[in-house]
């Protein structure tokens, strides 16, 4: 077992930002690795008796093989089903008893299975979710019922609405070659092609201790939690190493552009992604790119300002950065047009502020307002254990060192005006970006 290390970093910018981002990232982070490879990872929080385990593993949506879509999301439902020892009902009746909650979610980039509970109880959720990283039983009935769940799951969330496939051409759009491109629920022939084999073989393969991650967040420390780990976790074999390989994005060459037309939408929305960099290129763009998409959105925003209040064309509009992948992500704008706009008028209102922003860059005091309410945020997020875990869960589990996680108000403020507006004269290149429209369908003559 490595030696514990304890780390606790407070921010070093200036004055008033200063004190907000020691405040932010004023939080411990301590961590060993057990002899089979599974990070331990505790994040300290007395204020209250409570604790979250999460569990991360190195394996998500696209990390799935070919024709393999929603296999990551498929075993994911199969994980509640039980185990060898403990029917899937116990498991959530224990919880229930102890005054918890749990649930579980997957992404592109990894699948995490969480329970918070009073701390008492933190011994036996770390007993539940052991027992099912080593022993997880499938029944074929099991599978076929689930298989129905999933696919119900994916006619309510995706099919019944214009939004779903909208989204999904949208995605296909922004990526060409990356698997960011496919739905995490997978499509329908996928799901109804999962075989129980299919499951069995991704859990085999991902769900060993040395491709995941335990965090406990709340009223503990390392000390106590390290004997329970290794009581619990520390016997389960270590399995093969896991290499995360992915087709990487070509070069974008000339903007994509995607056109949907159905009956059931009422209102038309437009949105525009760019492909760029996320937090994991370590190139200095992430925290600026986060600035850039603090200043567009918001009432107070350049783009509800501009198209909503300025100009009325729009009800609503903002911005959005997905730093938080493994790969190339990106950076969107969204509007949702007013009644009756025009919507060639409505783009080329958006592209004036872009080109605007871009041409004379944005000013001190959008920075300022801008990095305030992050650094707020991320304060704010200290108070549920829930959240300050999954805050350090995800960054590790993409690669993102818990230096990097705890550090991260210290980049937000060490962001200036030259590097926003370097970035978004990066970011902003049509070459580089996917329109989408989702349209009424037009009368019929």
């Amino acid at each position: 077992m490595n030696t514990p290390l304890r780390i606790g970093l407070a921010a070093t910018a200036a004055l008033f930002f200063s004190a907000l981002s020691t405040w932010a990232a004023d939080f411990t982070v301590e961590t060993a690795v057990l002899d089979n490879g599974l990070q331990v990872v505790v994040v300290p929080d007395h204020r209250a008796p409570l604790i979250t385990q999460a569990v991360y593993y190195k394996a998500g949506a696209a990390d799935e093989p070919a024709g393999k879509g929603g296999l990551a999301h498929f075993l994911e439902h199969m994980m509640f089903q039980g185990t060898s020892n403990i029917p899937g009902e116990d498991f959530r009746n224990t919880i229930a008893r102890h005054g918890g909650e749990e649930n579980a979610f997957t992404a592109q980039d990894m699948t995490g299975y969480w329970q918070t509970v009073a701390v008492e109880a933190m011994e036996i959720v770390m007993e539940l979710e052991a027992d099912r990283m080593a022993n997880l039983r499938i029944k074929p009935e099991e599978f076929e019922s689930e298989r129905e769940v999933i696919k119900e799951e994916r006619r309510s969330r995706y099919d019944s609405d214009p939004g779903g496939p909208f989204s999904e051409a949208m995605s296909a759009a922004v990526y060409l070659a990356h698997p960011y491109r496919l739905p995490i629920i997978g499509w329908m022939h996928e799901i109804e092609s999962h075989t129980v084999q299919d499951a069995i073989d991704w859990y085999e393969k991902f769900y060993v201790p040395n491709n995941a991650i335990l965090v406990i967040a709340g009223d503990t420390t390392l000390a106590e939690v390290m004997p329970l780990a290794e009581k619990y976790y520390g016997v389960i074999p270590r399995g093969a190493d896991v290499v995360r390989s992915r087709p990487q994005e070509p070069p974008q060459l000339a903007e994509r552009r995607v056109i949907l037309y159905d009956d059931r939408v009422r209102e038309p929305s437009f949105s525009r992604s760019y492909v760029t960099n996320s937090r994991m290129a370590r190139d200095g763009l992430a925290p600026a790119l986060s600035m850039l998409s603090q200043i567009l959105s918001g009432s107070t925003g350049r783009l509800y300002q501009a198209l909503v209040v300025d100009q009325g064309i729009a009800t609503s509009a903002g911005a959005f950065y997905s730093g938080g992948t493994m790969d190339q992500t990106q950076f969107g704008m969204w509007i949702a047009p007013a009644r009756g706009a025009d919507l060639t008028a409505m783009e080329a209102a958006l592209d004036a502020e872009i080109a605007k922003v871009v041409a004379d860059g944005v000013t001190q005091d959008e920075l300022d307002l801008a990095r305030n309410g992050t650094l707020s945020g991320l304060i704010f997020s200290r108070d549920s254990v829930t959240r300050l875990g999954r805050r350090v869960g995800a960054g590790l589990v993409i690669g993102l060192t818990i230096e990097e996680i705890v550090g991260w108000s210290d980049e937000i403020s060490a962001v200036t005006v030259a590097d926003v507006n370097a970035a978004a004269a990066m970011v902003f290149n049509r070459a580089h970006s996917a329109t989408g429209l989702m349209l009424p369908q037009p009368d019929k003559d």
